[in-house]
């Protein structure tokens, strides 16, 4: 009899924590963005209006698995504030967004509800820059919505059908009662203890930013509705994936794809170099010994990239090459602690 009783106090005692905890980051990260209903949900975003000397046309900012609209934010808005009319979103089920319908498990689904606060932001077209698992979101938007798609920005885009699984726990959390039940009793203590290592695993072998538990909010992502719907994401993609990359060659957008060759998330020859195969016309830049994160550990080259998808002369080769020489100068080979593979090759 007492074990049970134990056992259920346990049971109490993880989940009033973990609600309490998500609460504090709540309280640690509040909202920086405007919630918006995009058809019986909605979605949070950060609107920037172009300023006078504006050089750039409009831009949406896609955030990868486990981010918010923060992540992005932070790599792009202090270079590009004004240059352009700027929507960071936090994607469906993200940040601050909610869920909606089962649509939103899929990229085409999050691609259209994007396309929808486009619409009530008065944003006609948009250069669509997409990291990691937005860089499936991306290629879906400019697939199903290409009258609004001047341009594709990908970095280490999760696009294409690859051997392997994913992690244990991301198959766990999309179940539906086991899901609810490990989101709201084990997940959030669990990732507290990890998180300093799994962001220094989607870096490496790259340096972190110092300051990115901070300005990137990634805590965010343990709060149970997060989790779950991050999970749902992950263990739907690749069979996404699968049946839509065959239609990539549709894509008629100006599209330039930035990848890393030291990439332990995303392999960049399966994904990368299979948009590039597919995308006619499009740029594949590979930058040595750069991982996950070209847009916080390259950002000069992505916004090189944006640039010339604006109109600017720019040669993404040249700066490639002096991306390399600052990464030469601060190469850390330390084999990554966690495996955080959306793939396992």
């Amino acid at each position: 009899m007492l074990l049970p009783i134990a056992a259920m106090g346990v049971v109490a005692g993880t989940y009033g924590f973990t609600a309490w905890k998500a609460r504090t980051i709540e309280a640690s990260f509040p909202n920086i963005g405007e919630l918006t209903d995009v058809g019986g949900f909605r979605m949070n975003s950060l609107h920037l209006p172009a300023g006078p000397g504006a050089d750039l046309p409009p831009l949406v900012f896609i955030h990868g698995a486990s981010g918010n609209l923060r992540d992005q934010e932070t790599a792009f808005r202090k270079a590009l504030e004004g240059r352009g009319e700027l929507l960071f979103v936090d994607r469906p089920g993200h940040g601050y967004s909610e869920r909606g319908g089962p649509d939103n498990d899929h990229p085409d689904g999050q691609a259209s509800a994007i396309a929808r606060l486009m619409d009530k932001r008065g944003m006609e077209k948009a250069i669509i820059v997409g990291h990691s698992f937005g860089g499936a979101i991306a290629a879906s938007f400019a697939l199903y919505h290409p009258e609004k798609t001047l341009g594709l920005l990908l970095m280490a885009p999760a696009t294409h059908p690859w051997p392997g699984t994913i992690g244990w726990y991301y198959k766990l959390t999309s179940r539906p009662l086991l899901g609810w039940l490990f989101s709201h009793l084990l997940s959030l203590p669990a990732g507290l203890v990890l998180m300093d290592k799994a962001i220094d695993a989607v870096f490496h072998p790259n340096p972190r930013p110092p300051t990115y538990l901070i300005d990137g909010a990634p805590a965010l992502v343990l709060r149970p509705k997060n989790f779950r719907a991050n999970a749902i994401d992950v263990a739907n993609l690749n069979s996404y994936v699968r049946r839509v990359s065959p239609h990539y060659r549709e894509i008629e957008a100006p599209t330039v794809i930035i990848t890393g060759d030291s990439d332990a998330i995303v392999a960049e020859e399966i994904h990368s170099r299979g948009l590039a195969r597919d995308i006619a016309g499009s740029e594949l830049v590979v930058i040595r010994n750069l991982g996950h994160k070209p847009d916080y550990v390259a950002t000069d080259v992505a916004i090189a990239a944006i640039e010339k998808l604006g109109g600017h002369e720019r040669d993404l080769d040249i700066a490639a090459r002096r991306a390399e020489r600052r990464l030469a100068a601060t190469e850390d080979h330390a084999a990554p602690e966690l495996d955080l593979s959306i793939e396992k090759a």
